[in-house]
This record gives C-alpha cells, sequence and structure tokens, in this order.
C-alpha cells in the first residue's frame, strides 16, 4: 500500500513525536535522577539508590503508618516517631545526606551557616513549585517568589502591624471567654472533668481568626473550615501517592471532588471580598479587621500607581491570600497551644510559674497587650513548646539553577530540605536536654541558646519569614493566660501520645487532659 505524501509527513511528525515524548519521560523517571544521584554522591552526600520512579515514598510512608499504629511513650523526643525514615536516613547516612521524593533528589542541610545562607539567599533557594494538586491548598503569599512576592508582602504587612493587632484583641478575648464557659460548665458538678481539649482548641483559633481577619463569627466561617478540612483529607491523599505529570487533569473521583471543593471555597471567600471592596469604595469606614486592612491596602497600592495591571492585586491575589490566612491563622495556633497544654499538664512546676505570672500581671483584669508584653515565663514556655513541637517539621525549598551552597555545587532539578524538628532536638546544637522541656534556656531570649546560629526557626527565618508570627504569640498568649486563671491542668490516664503529621504536628489521638476548676 503507498502512502501520499501528506500522510508520510503526518506519520513522520508523529513518530518523531513519539520519540521526542518517550525520551522525556524516559529522562525524568531514569536518566536525570541518575545524573543527580552521581553528581550528589561525588560531593560526599550519601542515600539510599535512586529506585525507579517511587524512590523512597512507599519505604517512608510504611514507616509512617508502623510508626503511627500505636502510641509512643510519654516522652518530648518524638523525632523518630514523627519522621521515622528521614531520622533513620540521618543515623545512618550522616547530616550530609539526602532522599528521594519520587525521581527527585532532596538535600537534608542541617549545618547553621548554609541554612542561614538558604534563607538569606531566598531567589537561590526557591519555594519549591507544589504539585497543582497541592497549590489548591495553600498558596498565596507564601508561594511567590521575587518581585510579586515582594508585591504582596508590601500590601499584606499593614495588616500584621503591632498596633493593628492591638485592635484585634477583643475578637482573641470573646474567642477565648466562650471556649472557657462551655469548659466552666462542664466541670461545674464535679469541680473537675476529662475532656479532649484538641477539637475545641482548633474550634478557638477557627474563631479567632474569622472574627480577627473576616469580621465575622466561626458559625458564619464554618463552611468555608468544613470544606478546607475536606480538601486537606484529600490532597493528604494525592501527596502520599506517587506524582504522574498530568494526572491532577484525569477525571478520577478524587480530583472531580477536589475541583468542587476549590470552586465552592473561591465562591464564598469572593462574595466576602466583593461586599467589602464595595463598601471602602463608597466610603464606609474601614473595620479594623485582616481583610478590611487587606483590601483597603490594596486599593491604595493601586490608587497610587494608576491602574496598572502590575499594581496592586487581583481578586484570584486575594482569594489566595485570604485561603492562606484562614488555614494557617488557625492552624499554627491550635497546635501550638494544644501542646502548651499538654507540656504544662505533664510539668506541673512550669504551670505554676505560669499562673502566677499571669495573675501578677493581670489579677481579675481583662488582659491587654502591654500585659502580655510583660509575660517572660509564657513566652518562654511557648517558645520551648515551638522548639519541641514545631507546627512545620521540615521546610523545602527547590533549586532552579546551579547554585553553590557551602563547600557544595548543587545541580538545578534537586531539592532542599530544612529539618526543624531534627535541628531543633539536636544534641549537638542545644546540649544534652534537648530533647527534654526546659523553657528555662529562653530565659534571655533566643540569641544566648542558639548562640546567634540559625538552629531555631519554627516561623521560618528571613526576608521570608511568617507574616503571622506575632499574630500567632499574641493569640496563643491571651488563650493561655486565660485558661490557666481558671483550670489546673493535669494529664488524664486516657491521654495516648501519638505525635504525627497531617501537614502539621498534631496530636493523633487528641489531649484528653483533666480540668479542675480554680
Amino acid at each position: 500500500m503507498e502512502f501520499s505524501p501528506v500522510i508520510g509527513t503526518l506519520l513522520s511528525f508523529l513518530v518523531v513525536g513519539i520519540l521526542i515524548g518517550g525520551w522525556r519521560i524516559l529522562d525524568w523517571v531514569w536518566l536525570k535522577p541518575k545524573r543527580l544521584e552521581r553528581c550528589l554522591r561525588k560531593q560526599g552526600l550519601r542515600g539510599n539508590s535512586y529506585r525507579f520512579l517511587s524512590g523512597d515514598i512507599k519505604e517512608s510512608s510504611d514507616m509512617s503508618k508502623q510508626a503511627r499504629s500505636k502510641p509512643m511513650p510519654l516522652s518530648d523526643d518524638i523525632a523518630q516517631y514523627v519522621s521515622p525514615f528521614l531520622h533513620q536516613t540521618v543515623k545512618n547516612y550522616g547530616k550530609n545526606s539526602f532522599v528521594w521524593i519520587g525521581p527527585r533528589p532532596r538535600v537534608t542541610i542541617m549545618e547553621p551557616e548554609q541554612i542561614r545562607e538558604i534563607f538569606t539567599k531566598f531567589n537561590d533557594f526557591q519555594k519549591p513549585r507544589s504539585y497543582p494538586v497541592g497549590n489548591l491548598l495553600v498558596c498565596g503569599l507564601a508561594n511567590l517568589q521575587g518581585e510579586e512576592w515582594a508585591k504582596h508582602r508590601n500590601i499584606i504587612n499593614p495588616a500584621f502591624h503591632q498596633d493593628k493587632l492591638k485592635n484585634m484583641l477583643p475578637a482573641f478575648y470573646q474567642s477565648c471567654i466562650e471556649m472557657i464557659s462551655k469548659w466552666e460548665k462542664m466541670v461545674f458538678v464535679e469541680g473537675s472533668s476529662e475532656l479532649d481539649v484538641w477539637p475545641y482548641l482548633i474550634n478557638l483559633t477557627r474563631d479567632v481568626i474569622s472574627r480577627a481577619a473576616f469580621g465575622s463569627s466561626y458559625e458564619e466561617g464554618r463552611r468555608i473550615f468544613q470544606l478546607l478540612d475536606d480538601q486537606i483529607n484529600l490532597t493528604m491523599q494525592v501527596i502520599q501517592s506517587v506524582y504522574i505529570p498530568g494526572s491532577w487533569f484525569l477525571p478520577t473521583k478524587t480530583n472531580r471532588k477536589l475541583k468542587v471543593i476549590v470552586k465552592d471555597i473561591k465562591d464564598l471567600l469572593k462574595e466576602m471580598i466583593k461586599k467589602r471592596e464595595k463598601a471602602i469604595k463608597a466610603g464606609e469606614a474601614s473595620k479594623d479587621d485582616l481583610l478590611g486592612i487587606l483590601v483597603e491596602s490594596n486599593i491604595k497600592e493601586i490608587q497610587e500607581h494608576g491602574d496598572h495591571k502590575n499594581m496592586g492585586m487581583s481578586i484570584e491575589d486575594v482569594i489566595e491570600d485570604c485561603k492562606l490566612f484562614y488555614f494557617a491563622g488557625q492552624e499554627t495556633t491550635s497546635i501550638l497551644l494544644v501542646w502548651t497544654m499538654i507540656l504544662l499538664a505533664r510539668h506541673p512546676h512550669w504551670q505554676t510559674k505560669a499562673r502566677a505570672e499571669v495573675s501578677q500581671v493581670f489579677g481579675d483584669s481583662k488582659p491587654d497587650s502591654n500585659g502580655m508584653n510583660r509575660l517572660k515565663v509564657v513566652t518562654m514556655i511557648l517558645y520551648e513548646v515551638l522548639r519541641l513541637y514545631p507546627a512545620a517539621i521540615a521546610l523545602t525549598r527547590s533549586v532552579p539553577k546551579e547554585t553553590k551552597l557551602g563547600k557544595m555545587l548543587l545541580p538545578a532539578g534537586v531539592e532542599i530540605s530544612l529539618p526543624v524538628l531534627l535541628i531543633h532536638h539536636d544534641q549537638e546544637l542545644w546540649g544534652k536536654d534537648a530533647h527534654e522541656f526546659n523553657p528555662d534556656r529562653f530565659s534571655e531570649g533566643v540569641s544566648k541558646p542558639t548562640k546567634s546560629q540559625v538552629i531555631y526557626f519554627p516561623f521560618g527565618w528571613g526576608p521570608r519569614m511568617c507574616i503571622g508570627m506575632n499574630f500567632a504569640l499574641m493569640e496563643a498568649k491571651m488563650a493561655l493566660a486565660m485558661i490557666l486563671r481558671q483550670f489546673w491542668l493535669e494529664i488524664s490516664p486516657s491521654y495516648a501520645h501519638s505525635p504525627c503529621i497531617f501537614l502539621t504536628l498534631r496530636p493523633q489521638h487528641g489531649a484528653h487532659l483533666i480540668l479542675h476548676k480554680l
């Protein structure tokens, strides 16, 4: 059979396309990983040999499931339980090691000077580009780079100034009062009651972020939170499986559910933002909540520089930052509070010291910002909790081009992991009591125990440090002060110590405490 010249040409293009596509797939799943592996090993880095497509994902997942299958002993030496695969890798191969996230090698960095360099040179060591499904969960300011990040940070900064945070204290106080009132009713008859405080703290911090960020109560914002919970659960299912490029576009059941959830969240937030923009443009006084400050700051940015496409943020940008506020704003603080309550229940001496300080500073008065700035013992305790139980146990960075780091020359395409949990628990850096709860180490601030090294970064470090750090710490101080004035905390016999990673470091089986009314 003879083919016409046109058909022959088309077939030639098809064959060439198949060959090119096949070569690219082969390079992605095998050739490039092996090149990167050789390059890393030449520089003294060690790790498992690359395994086709999955890398270390299956072994890491299996070890995590095994660790989560039963509670651990009541100890703060949690790294081998929370992150067993990375802990084992560092133990077997040393601090200069790497792991495989599918076909991508991820280099572990634990040297303080290299950590400082990574945080400082944030344009060379960038936030890694997430899988499409990951971008749907948390995007906004956290994932931006270069000039776009600088623009957003400049617009958002006013919302987190100290004077603006002071105006949010009534929202913090009201939310705390409502939670404590529920607890008081539970202990009213017997004088004490056992309860799992974890779900209450989640609701507290959700209520706070709804009031402080969006001027609405938790009841009004609960739909967004429920949708975010559903999105987290589905996203974790996808992240824990082997990622195949383009799989996000397949009409699977999970993908369809995720896309519906994303649309619903965007629609709800878009309605809130448009109402606020309309009110501000109509001359109504801006509310002292994060959304109002953000929208007003964005409008001013556009007015000052003209309605240029590169000035200000689009409504899509504002939506992504609102999602980030909602997720990060409640997640970090609820985790800080739950581990603080557990540790104070386990260490009554420190609970007594913190309660005495709260009583001395505030008496029976409503906590205010000036008083909270004088809570030295409470601050020491919170710093130590953040050291032992950081919400994010690791930070990752990508290397988009060949880059020098210390004596290493990292090839383009590798990732870097800053294992926050392992660094915070490193006895070479913190001393023999690194695994123990000892707030006294922060009695003179952070610089003395760290010896001014970059070895403590629960909120990141450098120019890209978490913008909501002061918000989270102020909220935690308010809640803790009010809880300690009303209750004595005791560990329940039914408490199961199981810190685990579910995006952040959560108590797998809750936080069962006995609350005694004071």
